[in-house]
């Protein structure tokens, strides 16, 4: 492999990991912030707006850290649904966390943020995962976390 197309293996893949969060979790934290944080719409706009500045240099990370983590998968159901959720809840929730605090969430509604957040993750871990293997296949990437990702390999 070239020095250049490993250059443009890499950009595809933090476009294709960044779209894939961005696309994804601008809809459901959205949802989780109004109807179980219970913010008023404008601290949700605010939110996703963080949100969505925090998640082009975390998206990438996280692929990483999910392809790591779900090389721990067996090829079961039950397997990559679990190391889904637990590589989800456990990069994501901190962040969230921050974001919903700095944007007024306190109190009983910062917990309830924290619990609906990681109660959401948990069930959506494998949706996304399967998303963002979705995503990536879209790019010309192969689905994270059973070889390298490269387009050559």
């Amino acid at each position: 492999m070239t020095d250049l197309s490993r250059a443009t293996d890499r950009r595809l893949e933090f476009l294709a990991d960044t779209v894939a969060l961005l696309l994804f979790f601008t809809a459901t934290g959205a949802l989780n912030e109004r109807f179980v944080a219970g913010m008023q719409w404008d601290q949700v706009l605010h939110a996703r707006i963080l949100g969505a500045v925090l998640m082009v240099p975390v998206a990438r990370p996280y692929g990483i850290w999910r392809d790591w983590v779900m090389r721990r998968a067996s090829d079961s159901r039950l397997s990559r649904t679990l190391w889904d959720s637990v590589a989800l809840v456990t990069f994501q929730v901190p962040i969230y966390a921050a974001i919903i605090a700095v944007n007024g969430a306190s109190g009983i509604g910062l917990l309830s943020g924290i619990v609906g957040a990681t109660v959401m993750m948990l069930v959506l871990g494998r949706p996304y995962g399967a998303f963002l293997n979705w995503v990536r296949g879209m790019f010309g990437l192969p689905a994270g976390g059973e070889r390298p990702m490269s387009r050559s390999e």
